[in-house]
């Protein structure tokens, strides 16, 4: 850990100097675009979801430009570092792990209970085989608990592995899992919700100190004037406002 904290603080002072002041200036938004409510893909192939509309409106608020990126959850911190974008939009919970790495705005989301996908209620959760993408607060969960840990690439991989048998259920946020047991009725939602990390914040390089004040400003105005509630009360009607 201290070798990959010094690397990227590195490259961050780095990268970091690639964001000049200026009015209008293009910020190049990463997402990992397979995390519906959060951000997905649409059938044009663009950017969608609760956070392709909440980024558009704070660059919009920051007189700043967004441009989109897409990348893979498991690299998403170390190419925000390394300069392929400004700043990480994608469902990133506050975690202090992260946070020795990479700096956060204010929460644009308060903690979203984990919740637990299987094909039936017979599950045994403490110690059976428990899904989880890789590199997320679920993952780190269910390795300190006495489960089985499988680690999944893709947010689609851990539920497949559910209904293939491989894992008897999968551990993600409840506003993810919720629409697919709505969806699909070889799946439900068990009972049990665990709280883990805190909420939601956009993923900065810690040299970026000016880029992230003008984020925390919008993301206040918008707490304030109730537009943030109401992207909310939109996209992920389940989860606590503000």
């Amino acid at each position: 850990m201290k070798t990959l904290i010094l690397t990227t603080a590195t490259l961050a002072l780095t990268a970091g100097m690639a964001l000049a002041d200026g009015h209008g200036k293009t910020v190049r938004m990463g997402t990992e675009g397979a995390y519906p409510p959060y951000n997905f893909l649409n059938d044009a192939g663009e950017v969608d979801g609760f956070e392709r509309e909440l980024g558009d409106e704070l660059c919009a608020r920051a007189e700043l430009t967004c441009e989109w990126v897409t990348n893979e959850w498991d690299s998403i911190i170390p190419n925000l570092v390394s300069g392929n974008y400004d700043v990480i939009i994608a469902g990133m919970s506050v975690t202090d792990e992260r946070d020795e790495v990479i700096d956060f705005s204010e929460q644009y989301t308060l903690p979203d209970p984990s919740a637990y996908l299987a094909a039936s209620a017979d599950v045994d959760l403490e110690g059976g085989v428990i899904a989880a993408q890789a590199n997320t607060i679920q993952a780190s969960f269910i390795a300190s608990s006495g489960a089985v840990l499988v680690e999944f690439a893709t947010p689609e991989e851990t539920v497949a592995a559910v209904k293939n048998g491989e894992a008897d259920a999968v551990l993600a946020d409840k506003a993810f899992l919720s629409e697919l047991a709505n969806a699909d009725p070889d799946l439900m939602l068990l009972e049990q919700n665990v709280m883990i990390g805190g909420g939601i914040g956009l993923g900065l390089r810690e040299s970026d100190t000016e880029l992230k004040e003008k984020f925390n400003v919008a993301i206040r105005s918008m707490k304030e004037d109730g537009s943030l509630n109401a992207l909310i009360g939109k996209w992920l009607p389940d989860l606590e406002q503000f």
